[in-house]
């Protein structure tokens, strides 16, 4: 082979050598980045991953919020009115997180099937609630009717 070619070839092998690293690296880092939504009710029936970053929603049980004296710890339980799984988070929640309420929580399960969250998001409004949080009720046959809504005919 003359070198030229020679050449050429080690040009284009480098040249798809490096546009397969960048490909896998790409993929390596959206796949770290994925984090789908589960309902109390899957995560129950062990659907949802162990030690993998997901989304996970409900309703706030009432009277479940307990709140630590001595830091920022909290732990309330949510719920598609199927099913409940428990929620530990530390941080400071947002100002609309109030129990009955629809939440998302972001975050991993532990072994005991404890959501360890680190974000909280709370709906904005008493007539918005997440998509993902309003079909699991769907599902469920529980969805709750917007505020006003009961004394219209």
């Amino acid at each position: 082979m003359n070198p030229k070619r020679r050449q050429r070839l080690f040009i284009v092998l480098f040249i798809v050598a490096g546009v397969g690293i960048a490909v896998g690296l790409t993929l390596f880092a959206l796949n770290q980045n994925i984090n789908l939504f589960y309902s109390p009710t899957q995560i129950a029936a062990g659907e949802a991953p162990m030690d993998t970053r997901i989304r996970a929603g409900g309703m706030v049980v009432e009277g479940s919020v307990n709140r630590s004296t001595e830091s920022l710890d909290v732990s309330f339980d949510i719920t598609d009115y199927e099913k409940t799984v428990r929620v530990e988070y530390t941080g400071i929640l947002p100002d609309l997180f109030r129990e009955g309420q629809g939440i998302v929580a972001q975050g991993a399960l532990d072994g005991d099937g404890v959501l360890q969250a680190v974000e909280v998001l709370a709906k904005h409004d008493e007539n918005y609630m997440p998509p993902e949080v309003a079909e699991a009720l769907e599902k469920a046959g529980k969805m709750p009717k917007p505020a006003g809504q009961e004394f219209n005919k």
